[in-house]
């Protein structure tokens, strides 16, 4: 599948230091939420996006990407696939290094016009689970590899 590159994985949790989070809830049982939690954890400057919120995570939430007073590096989006090619637009217009486009969230027209804007995109991949992956934290947080990382005893 295009956008899903390894390559261009890598390199965008790797050099990323700022991630606007639209659709960022502030319900601690939405994925969003979870996400977003996990990448300021790790070090990640998040930047709630969602006009309902006045607050997510303890940072300030914006109502739209050029609301943001700060440069972004990468635009993850938890909306439906509908609403993702204004978001590819503002992400353009804004100067983003990367659209990052969570499970499911599947919009050929908006990878093509961030691509065009000379965006990396990230389709149908979960950022914290390919920032996990490559930097060794899947264990963190509750995904279990299924690996033993820890033997005292041996192996039986």
């Amino acid at each position: 599948m295009t956008y899903q590159e390894p390559q261009d994985i890598q390199r965008v949790v790797n050099t990323a230091r700022t991630v606007a989070v639209v659709g960022l809830s502030g319900n601690e049982l939405r994925a969003s939420n979870f996400v977003g939690f996990y990448l300021k954890r790790h070090g990640f400057k998040v930047f709630p996006v969602n006009p309902r919120e006045k607050e997510i995570l303890g940072e300030t939430s914006y109502p739209s990407l050029s609301d943001i007073p700060e440069p972004v590096d990468v635009v993850n989006v938890f909306r439906a696939p509908d609403a993702v090619p204004g978001i590819a637009r503002e992400a353009v217009e804004i100067g983003a290094k990367a659209l990052w486009l969570q499970f499911g969230v599947i919009s050929e027209e908006g990878a093509r016009i961030a691509a065009e804007g000379g965006l990396t995109v990230i389709m149908d991949r979960c950022m914290k689970i390919e920032h996990a992956r490559y930097l060794g934290r899947m264990h963190w947080l509750g995904f279990n590899t299924g690996r033993i990382t820890s033997v005292r005893t041996g192996i039986h």
